[in-house]
């Protein structure tokens, strides 16, 4: 493999169970397995799963980690040197012994908290907050843990419920700093709706990021609801509804893109991209290619699969711009 001029780092935060797997592997997908090296931040636990247990502190507390070392070995990576990483082993809960990892054209940081200390944050060239509301959460982990693993309901909310203050002290306040949230809630098409198989999802864009162009609905920076079903969109019960406008979160000014409802026919999402202005797309039609590219993904269906193949293609951009500016100072050197 050739070695990077640039190397690009990418962060991708969020709770367990929240999607990053599937997102991890659209971004795999669009650049290639060579070009990507993915470091899942749970190898720098400075704690093990024994002693987590015996001090009674989460894998979510910033104490269980090591964030001087992370830092260090991130800064070195993005400086075009390889690193000795340790490795945490979720199947014995133990800290194995390290591995080298040579630089790469993009290496993304993943996990809990790639987002929460200033140091790492300050590396990072792009980053994206993935957002399950706790309605949706529950509902897709009693789903998986009663149908796949055999536990009671009250066995999966007990769990819920025992993370959720170190959830909502570390690791929720880190979407404050993401170039992108992509923010998965229950639809608002159905009245009282339990199943949260319908889904109502939100790419909160922030303003202002250098080189970032957020992706727009018909005009920019107007207020847009917009129901696109009809003679070129097919949709089932309870149909598909889209938003966008201009808002502010955490403070800062974004731009909010929303769909609610799902895709009766992926192929025809082209004519919902085709409303859609700087997508950062190759040529017309190819976010819609690239959702239908891996159709079996979870979320393809809706407004997730979406916005993470719009958020992709983001990220292809700014890694372009990024290479270019790279070579540009080295041409003139």
């Amino acid at each position: 493999m050739t070695k990077p001029d640039r190397v690009v780092l990418i962060g991708v935060a969020g709770d367990s169970g929240c999607g990053k797997s599937t997102f991890l592997r659209r971004i795999t997908d669009l650049f290639g397995e060579d070009f990507v090296t993915v470091i899942c931040l749970d190898d720098y636990h400075s704690l093990d799963r024994k002693q987590r247990k015996e001090t009674g502190i989460t894998a979510l507390d910033p104490r269980a980690n090591n964030f001087d070392l992370m830092y260090e070995q991130i800064k070195t990576l993005k400086s075009g040197k390889s690193i000795m990483k340790p490795i945490y082993n979720h199947e014995t809960g133990e800290i194995d012994p390290p591995e080298n990892i040579d630089p790469n054209h993009i290496i993304v940081v993943e996990g809990l908290h790639p987002l929460f200390d200033e140091r790492v944050r300050g590396l990072l060239d792009f980053s994206v907050y993935l957002d399950i509301d706790d309605e949706v959460k529950i509902a897709w982990k009693i789903q998986r843990d009663m149908a796949e693993r055999g536990h009671s309901y009250e066995d999966v909310l007990q769990a819920i419920n025992a993370r959720k203050p170190d959830f909502e002290a570390y690791i929720d306040p880190q979407k404050q700093y993401a170039d992108v949230v992509i923010r998965v809630l229950p639809t608002n098409l159905i009245k009282d709706d339990t199943e949260r198989k319908v889904l109502r999802v939100q790419m909160i864009q922030r303003d202002g990021v250098t080189g970032f162009e957020p992706t727009y609905l018909f005009d920019e920076g107007s207020t847009i609801d917009w129901i696109p079903c009809g003679r070129k969109l097919t949709c089932s019960y309870p149909g598909i509804k889209m938003h966008y406008g201009p808002d502010v979160y955490y403070g800062n000014s974004v731009s909010v893109l929303e769909v609610d409802g799902q895709f009766d026919k992926l192929d025809e999402v082209i004519y919902i991209e085709k409303h859609l202005s700087n997508t950062s797309a190759k040529h017309p039609g190819e976010v819609t290619e690239l959702l239908l590219q891996h159709r079996e993904y979870p979320g393809s269906n809706n407004g997730t699969g979406l916005f993470q193949v719009l958020t992709g293609v983001k990220m292809r951009a700014t890694y372009e711009r990024l290479i270019q500016e790279a070579s540009k100072v080295a041409a003139s050197v």
